[in-house]
């Protein structure tokens, strides 16, 4: 018996339309971090920890956490407005819950209210299967000029 639902175009076109955006993200890449998954108001991103990620007692810069949280909440609120349009961080306040310790960062964020001009999002940041931070952030849209 075949599970496999049929490819839903919206959901490749989301996709495509962030992949897009997020080819102009220069910072996101210089850290080393990838989108893994894009649903409509909720994404995931990873980073696999280096050297160069660590502060001076050996634990994840509390900056790329911070940046991780960011990333994510912003990408979710993303994927709620329309083509053309995007937004901009306003507010991001960060709890550091652990010193992140492992190999890999993953980082869920996800919208939990859309309005025409702000967006009011959350994320979390997980060191390998320990969570090591949460954040609330707020989203401005910004319109196409």
């Amino acid at each position: 018996m075949n599970n496999l639902l049929p490819p839903d175009p919206a959901a490749d076109s989301l996709d495509a339309r962030i992949r897009r955006k997020l080819v102009r993200q220069h910072f996101m890449h210089l850290i080393g971090a990838d989108f893994t998954k894009i649903e409509s108001g909720r994404v995931e991103a990873e980073l696999t920890l280096q050297q160069q990620h660590q502060q001076n007692l050996g634990f994840a810069h509390g900056g790329l956490v911070a940046t991780m949280a960011d990333l994510v909440a912003g990408f979710a609120a993303v994927t709620l407005v329309p083509e053309g349009t995007g937004v901009v961080t306003v507010e991001l306040k960060t709890s550091y819950l652990h010193p992140g310790i492992g190999a890999k960062l993953r980082a869920v964020g996800s919208v939990l209210k859309a309005g025409r001009r702000l967006f009011f999002c959350e994320a979390e940041v997980w060191c390998d299967d320990k969570l090591i931070a949460k954040a609330s952030a707020t989203m401005a849209v910004v319109e196409p000029q």
